[in-house]
């Protein structure tokens, strides 16, 4: 695990690097980041060509955790931790990069910018290692520090430490991801990325020591057998594009172990839905930056309107639960038609709105909720809605809401759920999908 003490450390530009070094060396690599991100790992599937995947205790669980890491079948996991080392839910360690490196055993490098310290930094690492036991941590990675700099600390951290410093990145104008209100950019958005990461493992290849951080990964869990195809029953189509693009593999992978043909339409290029689909993920995004083309392609939006109004089974999470709204208003607060299937408008507000995990419980039978049933979730958006729902009970700590439209065949609401958690969410939707190719067959 590469981790650090803070955000804004380096920890995604350092794993890219690290990636990249690795995939030259031939080595065979599976990437993972910490908590509910879903940019970062964007940038890891650009790099090794395959998809990154998330571990997440709160919406997982351990077992859930362990599932996915027993998934991957490389020579080594390589796991970007999220925030501070030690940071999760509430004030606590729960959830936190350390808690996910304890459940797995995972040894954890620091990623230290020196920002004006020496021995000071030596009484913070040491801080770190006794602030919980067993710590974890493993080594050291110096970043935005000057070759100077480098040797005149090593051997202080060294010493003071006992934890090996295992190279540093000088300050790098192309370790400079840009980003936006909800973080980084998506990879896909940075037109130079490719280059620029080339260039980071290119300098991490001449002042790291590679054989060094590679020596240091353990055994980890064992992979479990591979699954054996699973029959289709049913084809769901999933909106992967510029506008809708926060989608786990492990969601996805869920569903297609539950049966399902997974079929990827645009809601931004496509015109109408795909045919003959039981079942429609709407998953979140960015529709507000494209609010004005999702409502230009209108034929998209009456197709969409018509499927979930004739009960096609829908999730539709966070910027879906947008796109299915009556409006939605851009960047300049401009509102633009949207698929008009719920009665709200979404509206810019400035400002993060129930930021994090929180817990839903369903009030009634519907889609993917048992009545009395919890269920994981977190939120993340700028944007809110006049009509929020009130077929779920939220909570966060001691706080509480209503939201979502819940019924039979749909799933419509902010909080973003996970397919790998306690709850078998992909087989209700599978199923839900079936019902409907038996009844429309």
């Amino acid at each position: 695990m590469l981790t650090a003490m803070s955000s804004g450390s380096g920890k995604t530009a350092l794993t890219c690097a690290l990636l990249a070094a690795l995939k030259r060396r031939g080595v065979s690599v599976q990437s993972f980041k910490c908590g509910p991100d879903y940019i970062d790992p964007m940038f890891h599937t650009q790099v090794l060509g395959v998809p990154s995947r998330n571990l997440d205790l709160f919406l997982q669980g351990p077992e859930g955790l362990m599932r996915t890491l027993a998934c991957q079948r490389a020579d080594l996991a390589l796991v970007e931790g999220a925030m501070g080392f030690y940071d999760g839910l509430g004030g606590t360690a729960e959830a936190s990069a350390w808690q996910t490196a304890d459940t797995a055993d995972i040894p954890a490098v620091l990623i230290l910018p020196p920002s004006g310290s020496s021995l000071t930094l030596a009484a913070q690492v040491r801080g770190l290692q006794s602030f919980r036991s067993p710590s974890h941590l493993a080594g050291l990675l110096l970043n935005k520090c000057k070759p100077a700099l480098h040797a005149h600390l090593a051997p202080i951290l060294e010493r003071e430490t006992g934890l090996p410093v295992l190279g540093f990145l000088p300050p790098m104008e192309e370790a400079l991801f840009p980003s936006r209100h909800l973080g980084l950019l998506t990879a896909g958005e940075i037109a130079d990325l490719s280059d620029r990461i080339e260039v980071l493992a290119d300098q991490l290849e001449r002042t790291a020591d590679i054989p060094g951080l590679l020596a240091l990964a353990g055994g980890g869990p064992a992979s479990s057998a591979v699954p054996a195809p699973t029959p289709v029953r049913c084809r769901i189509a999933v909106a992967r594009d510029g506008a809708f693009c926060f989608l786990y593999q492990d969601n996805l992978e869920a569903l297609e172990q539950s049966g399902a043909e997974l079929v990827f339409f645009s809601p931004l290029e496509n015109r109408e839905l795909p045919p003959n689909i039981h079942g429609l993920y709407l998953a979140g995004g960015y529709p507000e930056l494209h609010a004005r083309e999702l409502s230009e392609n209108k034929t998209m939006r009456e197709s969409v309107r018509r499927a979930i109004t004739a009960g096609l089974p829908t999730v539709a999470e966070c910027g879906g639960f947008l796109y299915l709204q009556q409006t939605l208003e851009d960047e300049q607060k401009t509102p633009w038609p949207m698929a008009g299937v719920l009665a709200g408008a979404g509206f810019q507000t400035g400002r993060l709105q129930r930021f994090g995990y929180l817990t839903l419980t369903a009030n009634s039978d519907s889609l993917l909720l048992r009545p009395g049933e919890t269920a994981p979730a977190h939120e993340f958006h700028y944007w809110d809605c006049t009509e929020n729902g009130v077929s779920l009970d939220a909570r966060k700590a001691e706080h509480g809401w209503h939201c979502g439209f819940t019924s039979p065949t749909l799933y419509a609401a902010f909080p973003h759920l996970h397919f790998n958690g306690p709850l078998p969410l992909a087989r209700r939707f599978a199923d839900r999908a079936v019902h409907w190719r038996e009844e429309h067959t």
